[in-house]
C-alpha cells in the first residue's frame, strides 16, 4: 500500500466542526443529526480501504440519535463504539478470530453511560485481539492504519476509535485503557486523550473482575473541549460520590502548578524526536508561569516484570473462560500469537502471582507520593515514535514482540495499575511528520488540573490539522 496521508473532510453537514460545535447546530436546528449520521457513514465509507477502521456498522439505523433527549449535552453528534463493549442488538467481536460474535442481548452499564451524553452510536470500531496489543494488527485480517501515513500503526488498542475520529470520520468516538488504551492511540494519531480516575466512570465489565482493575473508559478527540465536555455530560449519568466532581472545565486554569519532568522511563530509553517534544512542551509550560523540575518515576524493572505477568495472567484467563465469560463458540486454539505467548508467560511464572497482586495494589501508594511534592507529572506517552505497520504483529515471534511492546509502551501501565488520571496531549510531529504526544498525570481525582493545562497549551499552540 501507498505511504499517504489520509482524511475524509468534505464540504458535508459535519464540516470540520467539533462535537462541541455540531452539538450546538443541531441545537439550533441548523442541522439534524440524521444529516451529520448520513455525512459520518458517507466518510467512513471513503476511508474503509486505507484504514480499515470500522468492526461493525448500522449506519442505516444509528443507536440513541440522543437517546437520553434532546436536553443532553451532545446530542446528535454521531460517533462509534469500541468493539469490546456490549450495545444490544449490535455484535461485540473483540477484535478475535476465537469465536463469531453475536447482537449483545443487553447493554454494559458503560454503553448506557455512552448514550446518555447525547451521542448517536454509528457502529463498532475495530480493536487488536482482546485489546491486548498497542497496534490494532491481527493474525490474518487486515490491520487499521494510521491516518497521517498509512504505513504505519494507529497504536492501540482504541487503533480503530483513533483512525476514525483522526481521519475526520466523527470527532469523538469511545475508547478504553487497560494499559496505555486511550493514550497510546491519541499520542500515535494526533489526539486528545484522558485516561480518568479509576471509578470515574460506571465500572468497566472486564476490568471489574481481576483482583487489580486496571480498565477505564473515556473517547478520542480532536480538542480539549470535546473532552472536557463528554466527561460533564456522562457525569451527569454517574457520578462516584467518592471523587471530587468534575463539572464542564472550559479554559485554562489560574492556578501556576508543580511539575515534575520525566523524559526517560527506568526501563527504556526515549528517542530523540519524542524528547524534543517532551522537552519543548516543559519549556512552554515554564513560560506559561508554571514550575517546572526533574523528577524520577518511583517505578521500575520489577513494577514492568509486574506489569507483564499480570498481563499474562489476563490473556490466562480470555484462554481458559471463554467459553463462559466470551461466548460458548470460543476456541483458545485460535488466539493469536500474543494472546497464547502472554499465557505461556502466566504458565511459567503461576506462582508468582499473589506477590505480583500485592506490589501492583500498593502501588496506588506509591503514586500518591509523587504529588505530595507535585501537582502534575509530565513525560512521554510513549518510548518512540509510532512503529512501521507489521513491526508489533502478532505473527512477530513472541519473544522479540514482548521485547518491542515493553520498549515502547514504557509510560502508561503505571496510571492504569495505579487508577490515577492521565492525558495524552498532541504536542509535536517526527521529522516524518508521525504525530509525537506527550503524557500529564495527577493525583486521584485531579482531572479538572489535567485538562486546564491541556486547554493551556492547546490555546498557546493548535493542534496540528490532518487536513492542512
Amino acid at each position: 500500500m501507498a505511504d499517504e496521508r489520509v482524511h475524509a473532510y468534505a464540504d458535508d453537514a459535519l464540516g470540520e466542526h467539533d462535537a462541541v460545535a455540531l452539538a450546538a447546530l443541531v441545537r439550533a436546528g441548523e442541522v439534524a443529526p440524521g444529516e451529520l449520521a448520513a455525512a459520518a457513514a458517507a466518510r467512513a465509507g471513503r476511508v474503509d480501504a486505507a484504514l480499515a477502521p470500522v468492526a461493525f456498522a448500522a449506519y442505516g439505523r444509528p443507536c440513541g440519535e440522543g437517546g437520553s433527549g434532546k436536553d443532553a449535552p451532545l446530542y446528535g453528534v454521531p460517533s462509534y463504539l469500541k468493539d469490546n463493549t456490549d450495545l444490544r442488538g449490535m455484535p461485540t467481536g473483540q477484535g478475535s478470530s476465537a469465536f463469531r460474535a453475536r447482537p449483545a442481548r443487553r447493554s454494559a452499564g458503560f454503553a448506557e453511560q455512552f448514550l446518555g451524553t447525547g451521542l448517536a452510536v454509528l457502529g463498532k470500531s475495530r480493536l487488536p485481539e482482546f485489546g491486548l496489543n498497542a497496534s490494532t494488527e491481527y493474525a490474518e485480517a487486515r490491520p487499521v492504519r494510521n491516518p497521517w501515513r498509512t504505513s504505519h500503526s494507529p497504536g492501540a488498542s482504541s487503533g480503530g476509535a483513533a483512525a476514525l475520529v483522526a481521519s475526520g470520520v466523527v470527532p469523538i468516538a469511545h475508547a478504553n485503557d487497560g494499559g496505555g488504551s486511550i493514550r497510546i492511540p491519541a499520542a500515535c494519531c494526533g489526539l486528545v486523550g484522558l485516561k480518568p480516575t479509576r471509578g470515574r466512570m460506571v465500572p468497566n465489565a472486564q476490568g471489574r473482575r481481576l483482583p487489580v482493575d486496571l480498565v477505564t473508559d473515556g473517547v478520542l478527540t480532536r480538542s480539549v473541549r470535546d473532552t472536557a465536555a463528554f466527561f460533564a455530560a456522562a457525569e451527569r449519568h454517574h457520578r462516584n460520590p467518592a471523587l471530587p466532581p468534575l463539572g464542564l472545565v472550559e479554559g485554562p486554569g489560574e492556578r501556576r502548578l508543580r511539575i515534575g519532568l520525566v523524559v526517560d522511563s527506568p526501563t527504556a530509553p526515549t528517542d530523540a524526536p519524542t524528547r524534543a517534544a517532551v522537552e519543548e512542551t516543559a519549556a512552554r509550560l515554564a513560560a506559561l508561569g508554571h514550575d517546572v523540575t526533574p523528577v524520577e518515576l518511583p517505578f521500575g524493572e520489577e513494577f514492568s516484570r509486574d506489569f507483564i505477568l499480570y498481563w499474562g495472567y489476563i490473556a490466562f484467563l480470555i484462554a481458559t473462560t471463554g467459553r463462559l465469560t466470551v461466548d460458548p463458540g470460543f476456541r483458545a486454539s485460535r488466539l493469536d500469537g500474543l494472546t497464547t505467548g502472554l499465557r505461556r508467560v502466566f504458565h511459567r511464572e503461576f506462582t508468582r502471582v499473589p506477590g505480583v497482586v500485592r506490589r501492583l495494589r500498593r502501588a496506588e501508594q506509591t503514586y500518591a507520593g509523587m504529588f505530595r511534592t507535585h501537582d502534575v507529572i509530565l513525560s512521554p506517552v510513549l518510548a518512540h515514535v509510532p512503529p512501521p505497520i507489521g513491526y508489533l504483529s502478532p505473527n512477530v515471534a513472541f519473544d522479540e514482540l514482548l521485547d518491542r511492546l515493553t520498549r515502547y509502551v514504557a509510560f502508561t501501565p503505571v496510571n492504569n495499575v495505579t487508577g490515577g488520571p492521565g492525558i495524552a496531549l498532541p504536542v509535536g510531529a517526527s521529522p516524518e511528520g508521525l504525530p509525537i504526544g506527550v503524557h500529564l498525570s495527577a493525583a486521584h481525582g485531579e482531572e479538572r488540573a489535567l485538562l486546564e493545562l491541556a486547554f493551556a497549551l492547546e490555546a498557546d499552540r493548535p493542534w496540528r490539522r490532518i487536513q492542512d
